[in-house]
């Protein structure tokens, strides 16, 4: 493309940050759009919020120019700021996310935090088994607090965990990934006796597919999304037969839920013996079960 037709007025960062408010706030609003300029400046050109600030009046190259018109088109298709930067903070680590893994979410970051801060200083004295990982983000942020521990990653898909293997090298973490369907009732998996099994698994019902955002729709695997609309609670029910089995009589059980189907996710867990109890994110939604035995 002749960067001469782009529609930018000018090569300078305050008509590059104003094009991206008139053509995106009618979708995002203004707060998400300026976050998506800080995120773009710091990834193409390494600048953190201060230099954003103080640079208004700043010019950048043509080249630059260019890696911005693109994002900014592929923004209104409602392409995942995520998937245009390729990567993004889970926990402190850098998780790399494609079409072929779930974007983590915040709600999913506040669960693994919820983790960490209910084990405090405690040493993690025996396995971790994470079930359906994806791209990695849940097995890698807790080996990264759980030094000592094993960290046991499972998912059905290949390429999610080809992107979940990289992910846990880039972060310098060993972390022990497995391709295994979770579902089948005499799934075997290669752990016993974890001292904690987290799962964020797919949950949505297809009926809700109708109040999903394109960005989500578009761009996410359905394999990590999407359960049927007659057997919705199917993930929950194999990973509370797992549980059973692999969790130590002293471990703990974390999955993250679909709110609209809190109360018969814990009759799962009950009629498995677990005692669970759900837990809210920041907003005062319904959004993971501890269990225990």
């Amino acid at each position: 493309m002749n960067t001469r037709n782009l529609r930018f007025r000018s090569n300078r960062v305050r008509d590059i940050l104003a094009l991206y408010h008139e053509e995106l706030d009618g979708i995002y609003g203004s707060g998400e759009v300026s976050a998506f300029g800080e995120m773009l400046f710091e990834a193409f050109l390494r600048w953190d919020k201060v230099r954003l600030l103080t640079s208004r009046e700043q010019t950048i190259d043509q080249s630059d120019l260019l890696r911005f018109h693109w994002a900014l088109e592929d923004l209104k298709r409602h392409r995942p700021i995520q998937h245009i930067i390729g990567h993004m903070d889970f926990c402190g680590c850098s998780i790399a996310v494609s079409p072929d893994v779930l974007i983590p979410r915040p709600e999913t970051e506040e669960m693994v935090s919820w983790i960490v801060k209910s084990y405090g200083l405690r040493v993690m004295s025996g396995g971790i088994l994470d079930l359906c990982t994806g791209s990695g983000c849940i097995a890698i942020a807790l080996k990264k607090a759980f030094p000592t521990a094993e960290v046991t990653a499972v998912d059905v898909s290949s390429k999610a965990l080809a992107m979940a293997r990289q992910n846990a090298k880039n972060n310098g973490v060993d972390v022990h990934f497995v391709q295994a369907d979770i579902l089948p009732v005499n799934c075997q998996l290669p752990t016993a006796n974890c001292q904690l099994i987290v799962s964020n698994p797919p949950y949505v019902m297809e009926k809700e597919r109708a109040q999903m955002q394109p960005n989500v729709l578009n761009y996410d695997p359905a394999l990590a999304l999407f359960v049927p609309d007659d057997d919705p609670l199917r993930f929950y029910e194999a990973i509370a037969a797992i549980a059973k089995e692999h969790l130590a009589a002293d471990g703990l059980l974390v999955v993250e839920i679909n709110e609209a189907l809190t109360s018969e996710t814990c009759a799962v867990f009950e009629a498995q013996g677990f005692a669970p109890k759900v837990n809210e994110d920041f907003r005062g939604k319904h959004r993971w079960i501890s269990a225990t035995r």
